[in-house]
């Protein structure tokens, strides 16, 4: 879902940066001390994960990881895939350097929608906790999917049919984010349930 360089029109780079620095800043503020260690964790798991691309018709998907960042970090969520985005752009020349703000929001922003969507239910019943953390690993994808698509048209009109392409092709992969976030979720509850949001 990298968007790369000389793609995105200006206003759109511009909007995207300014949406990742404002976000990057909140969530800096809001990260408490003892859970820098977490964030780093988090964001080499999202780092590795989506370096694995697998051929999907005529474009390439990868896992994402964004909704169980998102879930565990809330708006710290954007520091850490803002440091993965711009290692990955550095080393591997995914994405960019003018497209990190874009690249950022398009993934950071979901995983902190699905984080107050879906957070304050993974401690409850089974039965209400599993369909909230799919919900959360499969919701933060296909919004990033949306959001691109979205980027790609504000760009340019005609982006319309690859921006339904972004989201068709990454159908697969919310399936699969969906089941992973349910067991990293029902694994925490049972070693570490602080970690997650809302643990009394």
């Amino acid at each position: 879902m990298h968007i790369s360089e000389g793609v995105m029109s200006g206003p759109v780079l511009l909007a995207g940066a300014a949406v990742a620095l404002t976000g990057t800043a909140i969530g800096l503020k809001k990260l408490e001390l003892d859970r820098v260690a977490q964030a780093g964790m988090l964001s080499a798991a999202f780092f590795v994960a989506s370096l694995i691309h697998v051929p999907v018709g005529p474009s390439s998907v990868h896992l994402i990881l964004n909704g169980i960042v998102g879930l565990l970090l809330g708006w710290a969520a954007f520091p850490a895939i803002l440091t993965a985005l711009l290692l990955q752009a550095m080393l591997f020349q995914y994405g960019g350097i003018t497209t990190l703000g874009v690249n950022t929001v398009i993934m950071a922003l979901p995983a902190l929608i699905c984080y107050y969507l879906f957070g304050s239910l993974v401690h409850k019943k089974q039965r209400i906790a599993v369909p909230a953390a799919f919900a959360c690993g499969a919701g933060s994808v296909f919004l990033g999917a949306v959001l691109a698509g979205l980027s790609l048209m504000f760009t340019e009109g005609s982006f319309l049919e690859v921006a339904s392409l972004v989201v068709t092709a990454h159908l697969p992969v919310m399936i699969i984010e969906g089941l992973i976030t349910v067991f990293c979720v029902a694994f925490l509850k049972k070693v570490k349930p602080e970690m997650l949001p809302g643990y009394d």
